[in-house]
């Protein structure tokens, strides 16, 4: 394959993080050189700006982010571009689905992330994310099957114990246009890397799609390469390889 790549998009747990959540030092060096050599490097992540901000200063990013799943998309002044929301009464319904199953549970509002608590004046905030955490498979099948019948979600996951729920349509490929649209740059110049479901859209839609060594088979199965794992500097790897 030869493509000539504009823009890496990554992921961060799993991905650019190793399992102690770190960014390595080879990643850190083969993203300087990348963005030396004039390519613009994103961060493509469930997290919010709030958990992901830190790291795209320490990697001195001077691009944009897209956060939450695409659910936000942040300019190179950490600037909001646009904002995607998931209604609080499907919040509180999806609450009420992880209490009935007796789940744990995450939320990420505009201001704050949640872990297995909301607030009481929860529409009076705006949403982006729920997710489940579910160890019993046939729980987690159950409750896919109810958020699907729903019809208004984007599912997908970040580990295989959980599920992802995006207002539906949003995903990271949907912000990555965005993002490359606002910079003349086209799809197929772009490398994204991922591990998981939530990487799946962007890893098919890139010109080049790299899924980790770590990353779940439908990935490794969806993507263009598969690098080494988050522990074996991944990221880097894929970038040396990839971009001239």
């Amino acid at each position: 394959m030869d493509i000539d790549i504009k823009l890496i998009a990554l992921d961060m747990d799993g991905t650019l993080l190793n399992d102690k959540g770190k960014i390595s030092d080879e990643n850190r060096e083969a993203i300087k050189e990348a963005q030396e050599k004039g390519v613009i490097v994103v961060l493509s992540t469930g997290r919010s700006l709030l958990t992901s901000r830190e790291h795209a200063d320490s990697l001195e990013l001077t691009s944009y982010l897209v956060t939450v799943n695409g659910s936000e998309i942040w300019d190179e002044n950490r600037e909001l571009v646009e904002r995607n929301l998931v209604k609080s009464e499907l919040i509180e319904w999806m609450w009420e689905l992880s209490k009935q199953h007796k789940t744990k549970f995450w939320a990420i509002s505009t201001e704050r992330n949640w872990h297995d608590e909301l607030p009481e004046d929860l529409h009076t905030k705006e949403w982006l994310k729920f997710g489940f955490n579910i160890d019993d498979d046939d729980t987690r099948e159950l409750i896919k099957k109810e958020l699907q019948a729903k019809g208004e979600f984007e599912l997908s996951n970040s580990t295989l114990k959980n599920i992802e729920v995006n207002a539906v349509g949003i995903n990271k490929a949907k912000g990555l246009k965005i993002v490359c649209e606002r910079l003349g740059i086209k799809m197929k110049q772009v490398m994204a890397v991922g591990d998981s479901l939530n990487d799946l859209a962007m890893i098919t839609e890139a010109g080049l799609g790299v899924a980790m060594g770590n990353a779940q088979d439908t990935l490794k199965e969806a993507a263009d390469w598969i690098t080494a794992t988050n522990q074996e500097d991944g990221v880097a790897k894929a970038i040396r390889k990839w971009v001239h």
